[in-house]
C-alpha cells in the first residue's frame, strides 16, 4: 500500500510544481492591461449606448459582458494549449479558415452590400475574424518549417500565394479592412520570421503596384475592381468636402465629435454627437469619437496607453520566444493589433479612409473580442513556454 502510494504522491507533487511553473512565468503585466483596456471599453460602451435602446440602457453593456466572458475562457485555452500543437495541424486551421470564408456567401445575409456575418440566434459571427489568427499561425508554421530556406523566392512567393487565396475571398465580401488586416498579417509572419529586407522591400513595391492598379490604372482601363461604396469612401477621404450630407457625413460627423471634446470632454450628457444620433455606428467603428467627445484627449489618451501596454508586453514575448514559429506568431499578432488601432483611430480623425474595422476590446461585437481574446492567450502561451525554456 506505501510503495503504491509513494509513486502517486510524486506524481502529484510533480504535477504541483509543473503547474507553479506554469503559472509563474505568465506574463501578468499583460494581462492587467489587457484587464484595464476591457475595463475601460465596457465603461465607454456603457455610456455610449445608455440612450439606444428605449426603456434598456444597458442592452449592449449585458451582450459585451458575455462575450468578454466567453472570450475569457478562450484566452485561458489558448495559454494552456502549447502552441507546437497549432503547428502541427497547421493545415487543417488553414482549411477551417478558407472554409468559414467560402460559407459566408451562401449563409451571410447582406447588410449595406456586404456579406460578412452568419447569425446565429441574437449572435452574428463574423467568419472573417477568426480567419485572420488562422491565417497567422498556419504562415507561421509553414515558414517555420522551411526555416533553413527563408529567403528562398520559391518559399516567399508559396507564403505569398498562400495569403492571397483568403485575401481575395475577404475582399469578395466585400470587406477592405479585413483583406488589409489578412495582408499586413502575412507581411508581419515574413519579416518576423526573417525574411531579407531587399525581398521585403520587392513585396512592398509590388503591394503598391497592385494598390495603383486597383485605384487608378484598372479603372482608367474600365475594368472597376471596387464597389461603389468603397470608391466613395476612398473619394471622401481624399476630398472630405466632397458630399458632408452623403458620402462624406460619416467621417465629418466623426471629426465633429473628436473636435467638440476638447481637453477633458462634454460629458456624457453633453456629448450631443452620440446622444442624438448624429454620429453613426456609435457603438462600434467609431466608438472611438464617441469616447473623445465624452471624455475629450485625457479618456483617449488613457485608452491610447493601456494599448501601449499592450504592445510593449507583446514585443517582449516576441524577443523571448522559443521558436521561429511563435516568434512569427507572436510578432504578427502584435503588428496586426496594432495596425487594427491605428487604422480605426485614423478614420475617426480623417487620416485614414473608413474602413469598418473595430477598435480592439472597446468595439460592440463578439466576434472581435473573442477572437482578439485568443490572440492574447497565444501571446501568453509562447511567453510561457519561452520563460520556461530558459529564454531571458
Amino acid at each position: 500500500m506505501a510503495t503504491r502510494a509513494l509513486p502517486r504522491a510524486q506524481a502529484r507533487s510533480a504535477l504541483g510544481t509543473e503547474v507553479g511553473a506554469f503559472l509563474r512565468h505568465i506574463d501578468y503585466l499583460l494581462l492587467l492591461a489587457v484587464g484595464g483596456v476591457i475595463a475601460y471599453g465596457l465603461w465607454v460602451l456603457s455610456a455610449v449606448t445608455r440612450n439606444d435602446i428605449p426603456g434598456d440602457s444597458g442592452y449592449y453593456l449585458f451582450r459585451q459582458e458575455i462575450y468578454v466572458a466567453f472570450g475569457v475562457l478562450v484566452l485561458a485555452v489558448f495559454t494552456a494549449v502549447n502552441p507546437d500543437v497549432f503547428r502541427r495541424y497547421k493545415r487543417v486551421l488553414y482549411g477551417l479558415a478558407i472554409f468559414l470564408l467560402l460559407i459566408v456567401f451562401p449563409l451571410a445575409e447582406n447588410v449595406r452590400g456586404s456579406q460578412r456575418w452568419i447569425a446565429f440566434g441574437s449572435f452574428n459571427f463574423q467568419p472573417s475574424e477568426l480567419g485572420k489568427v488562422l491565417l497567422i499561425l498556419f504562415l507561421a508554421g509553414f515558414l517555420a518549417d522551411r526555416s533553413r530556406r527563408v529567403g528562398e523566392w520559391r518559399v516567399t512567393w508559396s507564403v505569398v500565394g498562400l495569403a492571397a487565396i483568403p485575401i481575395v475571398l475577404v475582399f469578395e465580401e466585400p470587406d477592405f479592412g479585413s483583406a488589409l488586416i489578412y495582408g499586413c498579417a502575412a507581411a508581419a509572419v515574413l519579416l518576423f520570421g526573417g525574411l531579407p529586407w531587399k525581398q521585403l522591400g520587392i513585396l512592398a513595391a509590388l503591394a503598391a503596384l497592385i494598390s495603383l492598379s486597383m485605384l487608378w490604372f484598372l479603372p482608367a482601363a474600365g475594368v472597376d475592381v471596387l464597389d461603389q461604396y468603397q470608391k466613395d469612401r476612398l473619394i471622401g477621404f481624399v476630398h472630405p468636402d466632397v458630399d458632408p450630407r452623403g458620402t462624406t457625413y460619416n467621417i465629418t460627423q466623426s471629426i465633429t465629435a473628436v473636435g467638440s471634446g476638447g481637453y477633458d470632454g462634454r460629458g456624457v450628457a453633453g456629448a450631443t454627437q452620440t446622444n442624438l444620433d448624429f454620429l453613426p455606428e456609435h457603438n462600434t467603428d467609431f466608438i472611438f469619437s464617441s469616447l473623445a467627445e465624452q471624455r475629450g484627449f485625457l479618456g483617449a489618451a488613457i485608452l491610447l496607453l493601456l494599448y501601449a501596454l499592450i504592445a510593449w508586453r507583446g514585443i517582449k514575448i516576441v524577443a523571448v520566444a522559443p521558436s521561429l514559429f511563435m516568434a512569427a506568431t507572436a510578432g504578427a499578432i502584435v503588428f496586426t493589433f496594432l495596425v487594427q488601432i491605428f487604422i480605426n483611430v485614423g478614420m475617426t480623425i480623417g487620416i485614414a479612409p473608413v474602413t469598418g474595422i473595430p477598435l480592439p476590446f472597446v468595439s460592440f461585437g463578439g466576434s472581435s473580442m473573442i477572437t482578439t481574446l485568443a490572440m492574447i492567450g497565444l501571446l501568453e502561451a509562447i511567453h510561457v513556454r519561452g520563460k520556461l525554456a530558459g529564454y531571458k
